[in-house]
């Protein structure tokens, strides 16, 4: 993120293993007490949701949001600096900042179906195959298992998106436990496994997309400013409340963060969020009508 220093810089194996095979799985990211909190934190949100709805969803899971006013150990997740490294190394050369796509907690009961194979960058209109659009992390409250639905990956279906594989074509299933971190890209192929066992499996995904998209789940209405306000600047910053140059994402003409102090003035006044490649050519073109007005 161009506009956040990260400590940690991204581990190069991993990150070279996301770009050639689309996914990694980190073992021991996180301590396991840090994950058992957020689960239990999250444990009456998981008995309180109804299963979900329709073909996608399917009616075997229960799907939640919102995760940041649910557990004070979510931000252990979401700001995580290894992964917020390893998400840097792969969005920034298309985005001057990434955001917070979409906390999701994830149930997938006893007897469920598996889900329809997937790339979530679908979601997005855009041209696919040139860009990557967003990075998505499993973190696994149970053990994930093929057995009990851990999540299917086509590995390197990102250098073949104009296809749709099936299982012959050879996935892997990515078992994990507590404390991994199964990361994988917005265009690589994959679904949530059948769940054949008689435990339910449950998890969190945290995903991160270019600056400039609209997100899957809007957080500045799931965190609006009397929320957000009481967040630290970085975190509020990744769910939205800044300008991605330039210009995008403003209100009245100022920076959203603006909303977050205890005290405002009214209307700002409106300033410019621009590229250091934008300043150039307006500065070009500045000189060009000095001289042509000479």
């Amino acid at each position: 993120m161009k506009h956040t220093k990260l400590d940690v810089p991204a581990n190069p194996a991993w990150a070279d293993e996301l770009a050639d095979q689309g996914y990694c799985i980190i073992p021991n990211v996180l301590p396991k007490a840090t994950i058992n909190n957020l689960a239990m934190d999250l444990s009456p949100s998981f008995e309180a949701t109804p299963v979900s709805q329709g073909p996608f969803y399917g009616d075997g899971t229960k799907r939640f949001g919102g995760v940041l006013s649910r557990s004070e150990h979510a931000v252990s997740l979401i700001q995580c600096p290894q992964i917020l490294s390893l998400v840097e190394s792969a969005l920034s050369p298309w985005c001057d900042y990434f955001q917070l796509n979409l906390t999701q907690g994830i149930e997938i009961l006893p007897g469920s179906c598996a889900q329809p194979p997937h790339r979530d960058q679908d979601m997005w209109g855009g041209q696919k195959g040139l860009i990557e659009y967003l990075v998505n992390v499993m973190w696994p409250f149970t053990p994930y298992t093929k057995e009990n639905g851990a999540t299917i990956i086509w590995p390197e279906s990102h250098k073949a998106q104009d296809m749709t594989l099936f299982p012959e074509d050879d996935p892997i299933y990515a078992e994990a436990g507590p404390g991994d971190a199964i990361v994988f890209l917005g265009s690589v192929q994959h679904s949530g496994g059948a769940n054949t066992t008689k435990l339910s499996r449950r998890g969190l995904i945290v995903s991160y997309s270019l600056g400039w998209l609209k997100p899957y789940e809007l957080q500045t209405l799931v965190y609006p400013p009397e929320i957000a306000r009481h967040f630290s600047p970085e975190l509020a910053a990744l769910i939205g409340y800044r300008v991605h140059k330039p210009n995008l994402g403003h209100v009245h003409g100022a920076c959203p963060s603006q909303l977050l102090l205890d005290k405002q003035n009214g209307l700002e006044r409106a300033i410019d969020y621009l590229k250091p490649e934008h300043e150039m050519l307006i500065e070009m073109w500045r000189d060009d009508m000095l001289e042509v007005g000479a």
